[in-house]
């Protein structure tokens, strides 16, 4: 039953782990590149230096992630629920807002508020395992995790170079259910499990630099500080740590390059340090009694990822920009980790995207966006956790778990560019 311990801590639809591609409309459609290439307020989500090419604006937007995800076995296991088993919740809503405003010639601020999807997953009575049904043996099991970032960033520019930073304030949601029967391997088996909803509050800075080498070649560079954060209290028994959950730390490198005044092409590689966060890294295997929780303890055996994003945007009109890119992921789970990480299959790997806006008016802009995350599987033997049989836990020879996800997101958002000489921080609804 130790299958459900490890996979608390991803979007249902992500890309790099529990990271999303990016966050907005654009970013979204050129599959995540743009670290080198800011021409929106949500540009400040990923490279807070590039504030200072944009002219005052508030963007708003909405993704909506459609998911597809579950585990399969063979043979026989002992830990989760046999057969196909496919998790409900299929539709999750997820916003972001962003402004930006020059201060002079050679500064700029913006701020903006984003999200990491929040993985929510939903197991229901069908799938049998006892004592109390569900595949856990706990009846209904699920996990619904989500994280808010908002940031407020500061931008300078001395000649072809571009200095950012961004302070971000960091806000995660969780509760986790159907968990109860692994009390025994819990150093404080109440805070594991069906305790309702918890907070947790924290934060860290962004930092970036975009340098021009020539008028049609850009570089950009942009790293996160781990965002050190207040400890689930109510998941103190599951979490290493005694529940301390932070949000790992990341760095972004990539280039741009305009083809022709019209046209863009992108190339972002980025790199997460899920290695520098002892409750997702720690080893999942073995799993022993009064483990959970402690310092040190059992985590979900998570790798650093590494993730190659491409994009090309055709500004075709002055109206209208069409966009498409390719995002390809390492995945976060090894094979060794599987039946840890069975309510969060985040496997992604291959992701198409493409978008345009178009300027429906001097001022407003609508912006739209598709990702689509191809199936993608990975499988490997069910861990069996400590017990009077097997001591030092066990994998299981006879037992095969398949984390498998697919899915598609849609965004769509609203642009608003402020006339020149408008300082005001509300649209002029006679203008929209």
């Amino acid at each position: 039953m130790s299958a459900a311990l490890c996979a608390l801590c991803a979007p249902a639809l992500a890309a790099d782990g529990y990271f999303l591609i990016g966050y907005g409309a654009r970013q979204k459609a050129l599959g995540g590149a743009g670290v080198a290439d800011s021409r929106d307020a949500m540009s400040l989500s990923i490279n807070p230096a590039g504030l200072v090419d944009l002219e005052r604006q508030m963007q708003l937007g909405m993704t909506a992630l459609l998911i597809d995800r579950g585990y399969s076995t063979t043979g026989q296991p002992h830990v989760v629920a046999p057969g196909d088993v496919r998790s409900g919740r299929p539709l999750f809503p997820i916003p972001n807002n962003a402004f930006s405003a020059p201060i002079d010639a050679d500064s700029a601020w913006g701020t903006a508020s984003y999200a990491n999807g929040g993985i929510n997953t939903s197991y229901d009575f069908g799938h049998y395992r006892p004592p109390h049904g569900g595949p856990y043996g706990g009846g209904f099991a699920g996990v619904d995790l989500e994280q808010m970032f908002t940031t407020v960033g500061y931008a300078r520019k001395f000649g072809a170079l571009s200095i950012g930073v961004a302070p971000t304030l960091a806000v995660q949601m969780l509760n986790v259910q159907g968990l109860k029967n692994f009390g025994p391997y819990s150093a404080s088996p109440d805070h594991i499990s069906d305790n309702g909803y918890d907070w947790s509050v924290g934060g860290g800075i962004r930092a970036g630099l975009q340098y021009r080498v020539t008028e049609q070649f850009r570089v950009g560079v942009a790293a996160s500080t781990p965002m050190y954060m207040t400890s689930f209290r109510k998941f103190s028994g599951l979490f290493a740590d005694g529940g301390r959950f932070d949000i790992p730390a990341s760095i972004i490198a990539g280039l741009a390059y305009d083809v022709t005044p019209d046209l863009t092409v992108m190339a972002d590689w980025r790199h997460i340090f899920y290695s520098g966060v002892p409750a997702l890294h720690n080893a999942s295997f073995p799993l022993r009694f009064n483990s959970l929780g402690s310092p040190n303890s059992p985590g979900f055996d998570w790798q650093d990822t590494n993730s190659a994003s491409f994009g090309v945007e055709w500004r075709a009109t002055p109206a209208l920009a069409l966009r498409a890119g390719y995002h390809y992921a390492t995945n976060p789970v090894p094979s060794r980790a599987v039946a840890f990480n069975v309510l969060s299959p985040v496997v992604n790997a291959h992701h198409v995207s493409g978008g345009f806006s178009y300027a429906v008016t001097k001022n407003s802009t609508i912006d739209f966006a598709a990702v689509y995350a191809f199936k993608n599987n990975v499988s490997g033997l069910e861990a069996l956790p400590q017990s009077a049989q097997n001591p030092f836990g066990a994998y299981n020879p006879n037992a095969t778990i398949n984390l498998w996800l697919r899915g598609l997101e849609f965004t769509i958002g609203w642009t608003y560019k402020f006339d020149p000489g408008d300082h005001s921080f509300l649209p002029n609804l006679q203008r929209l």
